[in-house]
């Protein structure tokens, strides 16, 4: 049933209406303190600006496979015209270039993954009439065909009023005979100020929640709002109200049932950025498609999980969500090339490792999360049991491979999982051409057997830090002393 929501995604048409922004982040590194204030001296290396706002919503709807539309605001400045430039690659057209507006800009300093300072650039002067006027007339024409009209409301001066009640009434059922209405899905800091329209959903964050409600729970956010579900829905006026509560998932909540609750994948504050909007349209494409609201939760939940192991501002794609949803990622090597090829043909970088990964432990954990940091898709090869028994001898695998496998493919951080019963991989290498071949421990890369192989099929050899007194071997010894 997910699979042929998935697919019904091709023919919903999606119009996004809200503050847009560029997200620029720049990333380098740090070797000392500046001498006129107690902050970082960070040497910049690299800037990527991606879209942000409602216009990463757009292009998380796109790359999930709907028809998109973009209404919203850019200045005649340099930040307007790369988000103009970004969006258009992707076919997404509707912004309205304004040019005494300031194009919203968040950038982003970081170094060694952290996060060193933030500077916003915003215009806060009231929405130009002949500018509302423009983005009232697009949303009338571009409504006329869509299936979805979903509002990102940051307080960034595009939903006026008068907006907003262009909305409501385009949201209200047509007379018999006509086209059914799109649904109304809101993301706004205030969703009170939408009460009116009467969404089909709104997605507060738990700080929007408390502001709306008045009081709030910080110790047990699940069991507060899980009590208040009924007067959420009621303050809302909508008809389904997801809270999102960052790395505790969100809470789905509908008149007459229990509230249904996702779990989130637990990341770092730097690689969530985005996802919220990633979840948004997910969330309302699945509910375009078909989805009943608790599966549409689902899979924006499955989408935001694919971002947040990403950097910067990431999007999800419609094989991304289908390989997230999938629950088997173990492959038989000739459907995991053919798999790879797909990721391969839209940009993607594959990482490779192997090993026996006999009684996971810390050590298996650190070498899988930082080689999945090296790229966008990691393939774990795994020894057979007969391969694990003629590399580590005859008391071993502890565990058999079935058993190996079902453990790492819980691991987030996996995309792709093989088995192999030859004692070396270079089968699977050929097989794969990874981009990147990792091994944890304490080896040299160029003393690595299959590195010379690696590096003839353009990729890299990659070894990771050794995490000392974990392995396999020193358990079972302690065990067996």
């Amino acid at each position: 049933m997910t699979e042929e929501t998935l697919n019904r995604f091709g023919e919903v048409t999606a119009v996004v209406v809200g503050d847009v922004m560029l997200d620029s982040w720049l990333r380098g590194h740090t070797k000392r303190m500046a001498q006129e204030a107690p902050v970082p001296v960070v040497t910049v290396e690299q800037i990527e600006d991606q879209p942000g706002g409602a216009a990463n919503t757009a292009v998380n709807l796109a790359a999930l496979g709907a028809r998109v539309h973009m209404v919203g605001i850019t200045g005649a400045d340099p930040a307007g015209a790369t988000l103009n430039a970004t969006l258009g690659r992707l076919d997404i057209e509707g912004l309205v270039i304004v040019r005494s507006w300031r194009t919203s800009v968040k950038r982003r300093v970081l170094t060694d993954g952290q996060i060193v300072a933030r500077y916003d650039e915003e215009d806060e002067a009231p929405l130009p009439e002949a500018a509302e006027r423009e983005l009232i007339e697009q949303i009338t024409r571009l409504a006329a065909d869509a299936d979805v009209i979903v509002a990102c409301d940051y307080g960034g001066g595009v939903c006026t009023p008068n907006v907003r009640r262009v909305l409501c009434d385009l949201s209200i059922d047509r007379s018999e005979g006509s086209r059914r209405a799109p649904i109304l899905v809101v993301d706004a800091h205030d969703v009170a100020a939408w009460r009116d329209c009467r969404p089909t959903a709104v997605l507060p964050n738990y700080a929007e929640v408390r502001r709306l409600l008045g009081e709030g729970d910080d110790h047990d956010r699940v069991a507060f709002l899980s009590a208040r579900s009924e007067d959420l829905v009621e303050a809302t006026g909508a008809g389904l109200v997801v809270t999102t509560l960052d790395g505790e998932g969100t809470l789905l909540h509908r008149r007459g049932r229990q509230p249904h609750r996702t779990y989130a994948t637990a990341a770092p504050d730097t690689m969530s950025i985005g996802a919220g909007d990633t979840f948004t349209a997910a969330f309302s494409l699945a509910l375009a498609a078909g989805a009943e609201p608790e599966r549409a939760a689902d899979i924006g939940q499955a989408a935001a999980s694919v971002v947040v192991r990403r950097q910067g501002t990431a999007a999800c794609s419609h094989e991304d969500l289908l390989r997230a949803l999938r629950p088997d990622i173990a492959l038989p090597p000739d459907r995991l090339a053919a798999c790879l090829e797909r990721d391969r043909a839209e940009g993607r970088r594959i990482v490779f490792t192997n090993g026996c990964f006999d009684v996971l432990h810390r050590g298996h954990v650190a070498c899988l999360e930082e080689a999945a940091r090296l790229g966008d898709v990691l393939v774990v090869a795994v020894n057979s049991d007969d391969g694990v028994a003629r590399l580590k001898g005859p008391q071993r695998p502890i565990n058999r491979c079935e058993d190996r496998v079902a453990v790492l493919a819980a691991m987030g951080c996996v995309d792709y999982i093989t088995v192999f019963d030859e004692d070396s991989p270079t089968e699977l290498l050929r097989l794969v051409r990874p981009e990147v071949y990792v091994k944890g421990g304490d080896y040299h890369p160029d003393l690595l057997p299959e590195a010379e192989l690696v590096r003839e099929l353009g990729g890299q050899v990659r070894v990771l830090g050794y995490v000392p007194d974990r392995s396999t071997t020193a358990i079972v010894n302690r065990i067996r002393g």
